[in-house]
């Protein structure tokens, strides 16, 4: 970063971000608001994108419609809700699960030109242009940090596949895309729904908003040679119509009564290809050596089965966005370029392309058992609704039949005088602040667990609580330990927060912490530590209560990260609080 002389305010952060989508697009925009010298850069025009044919189907859900909401003002107020979820096996059955927060689907066209514009607007450079590597190595030679967010051309393939993190070396759908009117309602009341041919491919049916207003999205996934693999031939609009109708008939009945009257939204609505799912290295080098970052479907890019490519980019912004502002005047150089995807990658993509990936390759048995059983117990059907907005959540349940196994044999013991859904929701109305809890294990592993179940218990002897549930994969590590700490997150460690909700090999990686009493972590940069000895342990429900003894703490300034009906809050002061020395 440049700066001026003594008394002058140093320059602002020059960013160029080549790739005007979803996610380059997005992160424009929050860059630019914060005060960032940003230029943009876009094969095309605002007028362009809005009047060519569509980029992909898409869908937001409640997690990343709220970095969206953060970040920008744009979503548009006549973007129909999407509340249900039904997900329909052939052969097995049905399961509708609401959504806990609505989805929402904006044909590209329409969000990514607003981007733009809104850009513009804050005063940001745009330029159109068909940027090459060679073209790629002068604009990073005059930036501090340049970002590629476009998957494609020669600049897609500056970056290189990730073996460990990618699979698939060929696609596995054949996709096809048609954006209509005249869709009938489904009739178990969902919005989005998705039927399964197993062995054949799947059909996907969700409102959205597009150019021309309100309509319906039809994406089809034929498995490669199967009999949905059939618009090779396929090269006017209205053909392909035709033979997304066709594959109703044959393979999706139901779905084809809601279909009898379908009609394009315009002759830009359709769109066919093949998606190699991969991961790739998120740094790249021009000819001059400069290092540039990917972002988006330059480094992630997933099938679209799971409807997880707009979720994805909009989370990756929103990390990208608090890395580049909480990097101040220090250089954007290689390591803070890989640091900077291994956290998105650690807090959110490494879930959705896991996810994704399994879902590929088809439904394992005992999904389908969890299916067969959320048809008559809500809490099983909130899995599957709770997986596509977050991906994480589907990790044990999906991957594991034991965990599988465990579910259901929680939901058989329930009282169902209680409904465990509506309980939750209503014990997420209360407000708290995220913590890290971390410990040593007795062969010298760290430890750490999120929570949002602390309290204070007493300030003579100082106590304080906890409570794990009893299968935590982490409870006999906690059990055996004399000490743990607690850490509560400032509000920009939300990753955090989710990386140490979710299993992993190593929950500390790419972490900075440093060691306390009994060896035991301390997150850096957490806002409040305390350091506590375990002085008691009582079993209550399906939960154990840790009672500690606080031995030292330590605070600092900063806001709290704040959780609340289920998602990350930021605190802020009330307007009309005086203080304790009013009362």
């Amino acid at each position: 970063m440049s700066t001026g002389g003594i008394g002058q305010r140093p320059q602002p952060r020059r960013v160029a971000i080549v790739g005007a989508g979803q996610a380059g697009a997005l992160l424009a925009l929050g860059l630019r608001r914060q005060g960032c010298a940003v230029t943009l850069i876009s094969d095309r025009t605002a007028a362009e994108i809005r009047a060519g044919a569509v980029l992909s189907s898409q869908c937001l859900f409640g997690s990343a419609r709220r970095v969206l909401e953060r970040i920008s003002d744009l979503e548009p107020a006549d973007a129909p809700d999407i509340a249900r979820l039904a997900l329909t096996v052939e052969g097995t059955g049905t399961v509708v699960s609401a959504l806990e927060n609505p989805a929402q689907s904006v044909d590209y066209r329409v969000s990514c030109a607003a981007l733009i514009d809104a850009f513009v607007a804050e005063g940001g450079s745009f330029a159109v242009e068909d940027v090459t590597p060679e073209g790629l190595d002068g604009i990073a030679a005059e930036q501090d940090l340049t970002i590629v967010a476009t998957g494609t051309g020669d600049l897609g393939r500056m970056f290189v596949r990730d073996r460990v993190r990618s699979p698939f070396d060929r696609p596995k759908r054949a996709l096809a895309v048609a954006y209509v009117r005249g869709l009938e309602p489904d009739d178990t009341g969902a919005e989005l729904t998705i039927s399964i041919a197993p062995g054949v491919g799947e059909v996907i049916t969700l409102p959205a908003l597009t150019t021309t207003g309100p309509c319906s999205i039809l994406v089809f996934e034929g498995v490669p040679e199967g009999p949905m693999d059939c618009f090779d031939d396929v090269y006017s609009p209205q053909e392909h119509l035709q033979r997304c109708r066709k594959i109703l008939d044959d393979v999706f009945p139901k779905v084809a009564a809601r279909a009898r009257h379908i009609e394009l939204t315009d002759d830009g609505g359709v769109l066919r290809g093949r998606v190699t799912p991969v991961v790739r290295r998120p740094v790249a080098f021009t000819q001059s050596g400069h290092p540039v970052l990917g972002l988006g479907d330059a480094v992630v890019l997933n099938d679209p089965i799971t409807a997880q490519g707009a979720n994805n980019a909009v989370h990756a912004a929103g990390i990208y966005l608090d890395a580049v502002l909480q990097r101040g005047t220090e250089p954007f150089d290689t390591e803070w370029m890989r640091a900077t995807f291994e956290t998105y990658w650690r807090s959110w993509g490494r879930w959705s392309v896991a996810w994704t990936n399994r879902v590929v390759d088809g439904l394992p048995e005992h999904v389908l058992e969890l299916l067969g059983a959320a048809a008559d117990e809500p809490s099983v059907a909130a899995l599957f609704g709770t997986a596509f907005d977050d991906p994480s959540t589907a990790h044990d349940w999906w991957f594991d039949p034991t965990d599988a196994e465990r579910v259901l044999d929680a939901v058989r013991t329930t009282d169902h005088g209680v409904d465990p859904r509506a309980l939750r929701d209503a014990f997420g109305q209360y407000a708290t602040g995220v913590t890290v809890v971390t410990t040593r294990a007795p062969d010298g592993r760290k430890v750490g667990v999120t929570a949002n179940s602390f309290t204070s218990v007493s300030l003579d002897p100082p106590l304080v609580a906890w409570c794990p549930a009893k299968k935590a994969p982490s409870m006999p590590d906690l059990m055996a330990a004399s000490h743990f700490a607690v850490n509560v997150l400032a509000s920009d460690q939300h990753e955090l927060s989710r990386q140490f909700a979710t299993p992993a090999a190593d929950k500390f990686a790419g972490v900075a912490y440093h060691d306390g009493i009994a060896g035991v972590p301390l997150l850096d940069r957490s806002i409040a530590y305390f350091q506590c000895r375990t002085v008691k342990r009582v079993e209550a429900g399906d939960h154990i209560i840790f009672i500690g003894e606080v031995e030292h703490f330590d605070t600092s300034e900063g806001a709290p990260l704040v959780f609340h009906s289920g998602g990350y809050r930021i605190a802020s002061e009330h307007p009309d609080f005086a203080g304790p020395s009013s009362r």
